[in-house]
């Protein structure tokens, strides 16, 4: 990065000429005679009224903030005999956003952890009796988050309290949700799109011949498929052996769970989804719901539901309600480090295109603040990455692991969300422990490295890319030439040092032989239940199964609360508008 240093102590003297014909003659301005220092002295007034406008608008806006700040952390009040409304709907994010836009609303959001967090609450709070568990549509790629609050509905039920699923829509994953429910309800004219497990790839190989452009790409392992609807027409055998086994093990795990969600044999379940989409009708003729009806039409059919809205409670105002307002009372102290987003060098932002970005300096600094702090008694790694940069996730490696080796009876234990594939699970393995979901993906254990050549783009409509270069590989990332057998030959060099440094350190975490891991890596991705099989990951289950390890190894009763201290902290607007836009440096 260049950094331009600005003078700002020019040396400005007034001269005689440019004061001196005031003084001496004063001028009609708007037919006001004005001497010199009565204009000097009607400019400060019009300055001075200016700054106080702006300082009344900065106090009016900060009362304003103060007013919505107490009102959003105020407790909401709780009826009795209440009934908690649950909406799970869009991308469920793992944390409440903190870029810019997400800022200026100052909005809560859905996240995993906030449901899962309301259900824990709801479980002891004696004012909740039941749960509606309306999810609308997910727009999640992945399993891993649905199979979390599919657990905690489940944990929540251990409670002998009831809980009623509705669905104006029920797709797999929205169904897949409600099935843990005690009974589903779906509106009579819903269609229940219950069909299978399908993944669907765009190959624009072909679209970038035609573009004149060359996907110039070379990868470690031949299922490192990231760069394959760039390089290939259609699928490789491994790139289609690896998706079919994936679908197929999702298809499974989808099966299985609705087959123990409605008492039915795995085999019923299959039958069932053959014969899909099912309208209303037959969804509740083949016992995949309880009943039809409308939401309104709850309370007369499920006595336990709350029969006026005045006694139902938003899950996103639960999630105000203190813990410690329900019987919680925390002891020890877990951190909850998360690493959310694509992994790259320097500090953690926002892209508006790809989400947020895991940068390597922040996570180093809030590692290092974690492992400053004796009151942590352990800590929990968050992940939810398809990986990134190589450097940047080795940076965030080693940092856990001097963390590690700091405090050996402090514990690190990993828990896995969507994904953790590739660099996200380069920084997992420092865990003593890896926890994912059935349907969280992970492994990808392999290197890739490319460029898109546009020369040929630029020919076809009429422009030159024109290059000056000094140094024989000097031009080895240029955007116009593919690269040179040399050059070929020195990334595949690097990228070898580079896998074969990352299977080492799998292998030492893993406590296995690097042949071992070669065998389950080259790019490989796994499901979490595969990955457990191959022995990359330890246990099966979600952020809270991680905690629970967490405490036994740091001697923390079972039966004990702890107090989750979550890392990186929300930034406030200034720091997202500085980090962001470029920020102001302060004068100090």
């Amino acid at each position: 990065m260049t950094v331009q240093n600005f003078d700002t102590a020019r040396d400005y003297r007034p001269c005689g000429r440019c004061l001196e014909p005031e003084a001496r003659s004063p001028k009609p301005y708007n037919g006001i005679h004005l001497t010199f220092q009565e204009g000097i002295v009607a400019v400060r007034r019009g300055i001075g009224l200016v700054l106080a406008l702006i300082g009344l608008a900065v106090i009016v806006s900060l009362a304003s903030l103060a007013l919505m700040f107490v009102v959003m952390s105020s407790a909401p009040s709780v009826p009795s005999s209440a009934t908690l409304v649950l909406r799970p709907a869009g991308d469920l994010a793992e944390m409440q956003p903190d870029n810019v836009v997400g800022q200026v609303l100052g909005r809560e959001v859905a996240t995993v952890r906030g449901f899962v967090e309301s259900l824990r609450k709801a479980r002891r709070d004696p004012r909740v009796r039941t749960v509606l568990l309306s999810p609308s549509i997910l727009e999640l790629p992945y399993w891993g988050k649905v199979q979390e609050l599919r657990d905690a509905v489940l944990d929540f039920r251990k409670s002998g309290k009831t809980v009623v699923a509705f669905l104006e829509y029920g797709g797999e994953r929205e169904y897949y949700l409600a099935s843990a429910a005690d009974r589903v309800f779906l509106m009579p004219t819903s269609l229940l799109d219950l069909t299978g497990v399908a993944s669907y790839e765009i190959f624009l190989r072909g679209t970038l011949d035609k573009l004149g452009a060359y996907p110039d790409f070379v990868h470690t392992g031949d299922y490192k498929t990231a760069a394959n609807q760039l390089t290939e027409r259609g699928f490789t055998p491994e790139h289609r052996e690896m998706t079919q086994s994936l679908n197929r093990e999702m298809y499974n795990q989808l099966v299985k769970g609705i087959a123990e969600g409605r008492k039915k044999t795995e085999a019923e379940v299959r039958a069932l989804l053959d014969q899909g989409p099912l309208v209303a009708k037959q969804a509740l003729e083949m016992g995949l719901v309880d009943e039809l009806a409308y939401e309104d039409q709850l309370a007369d059919l499920v006595p336990e539901l709350a029969d006026d809205d005045r006694s139902r409670i938003d899950g996103l105002d639960y999630q105000r309600v203190k813990p410690e307002s329900v019987g919680f009372r925390p002891r020890s102290r877990i951190a909850v480090l998360y690493a959310v987003g694509a992994i790259a060098s320097g500090r953690s932002t926002y892209d508006v295109l790809n989400g947020p970005v895991v940068g390597s300096d922040t996570l180093v600094e809030e590692i290092k603040k974690i492992r400053e702090d004796d009151s942590i008694k352990a800590i929990v790694v968050r992940i939810d990455s398809p990986g990134g940069s190589a450097v940047a996730s080795d940076v965030i490696w080693r940092e856990l692991m001097i963390t590690r080796e700091d405090n050996p009876s402090r514990p690190i234990v990993t828990s896995m969300s969507d994904l953790a594939a590739s660099g996200g699970y380069y920084i997992a393995i420092p865990g003593e422990v890896i926890v994912a979901q059935p349907g969280t993906l992970t492994g990808s254990i392999g290197v890739i490295v490319g460029k898109i050549v546009i020369g040929g783009s630029l020919d076809k409509i009429g422009a030159a890319g024109e290059e000056v270069i000094n140094g024989v590989n000097a031009g080895i990332y240029s955007p116009f030439e593919r690269f040179t057998p040399g050059q070929r030959t020195r990334i595949e060099a690097y990228m070898n040092d580079v896998y074969d440094g990352f299977v080492m350190r799998v292998a030492e975490s893993r406590k296995a032989t690097p042949e071992k891991i070669r065998a389950v890596a080259g790019g490989r991705v796994w499901t979490g239940r595969q990955a457990m099989e191959h022995g990359l990951v330890d246990a099966l289950g979600g952020l809270d199964t991680a905690i629970a390890i967490a405490k036994e190894r740091a001697r923390i009763p079972e039966d004990e609360d702890v107090q989750l201290v979550v890392y990186p902290a929300r930034r406030s607007l200034y720091d997202a508008l500085s980090q962001e836009f470029g920020g102001v440096s302060g004068v100090g």
